[in-house]
């Protein structure tokens, strides 16, 4: 029996080199579709959360995890703290640091208020100024990072 690699097999390489690259792509546009961005007040990326709680500085690296039961641990996945279902925002000790109210505003441990995380999420600082924007992102998400978290 003799094969013979006509034009007929080279449209199917062809074609199943095509499906592996819109696959290739559909796979890395996917990866980033789900992250929202984290700017600062001048809109300058800062960095990302994605839908699954992963965070990551401007160049993608991963710096922490938000974990769906509260836990926020950093890029070694240490525990670093808690973010409880009431709002109340916790240290690794379980020490409270601050709260994030049903309407945004963000309180410190005295419950001062120390900023607010709009519902468009303009995030702001306690006199009101902008202090960065995190649309998409669960507020108790904003709040922990920019208020309470480091995530460096």
């Amino acid at each position: 029996m003799k094969i013979t690699l006509g034009p007929p097999v080279r449209i199917l390489l062809t074609h199943d080199l095509m499906r592996t690259l819109l696959l290739s792509l559909t796979i890395a546009v996917a990866t980033t579709a789900g992250a929202q961005t984290l700017q600062n007040s001048s809109r300058s990326t800062t960095g990302y959360i994605k839908s699954d709680g992963t965070v990551q500085n401007s160049s993608r690296s991963t710096t922490g995890y938000i974990k769906s039961d509260g836990t926020v641990q950093n890029s070694s996945r240490s525990t670093i703290g808690y973010i409880k279902s009431d709002g109340t925002i916790q240290n690794s000790s379980r020490s409270t640091l601050g709260y994030v109210k049903e309407d945004g505003t963000v309180q410190n441990s005295s419950r001062s208020t120390i900023g607010y995380v709009k519902q468009d999420g303009t995030v702001q600082n306690s006199s009101r100024s902008t202090i960065g924007h995190a649309s998409g992102v669960p507020r108790e998400w904003a709040a922990a990072f920019y208020f309470f978290f480091h995530f460096n």
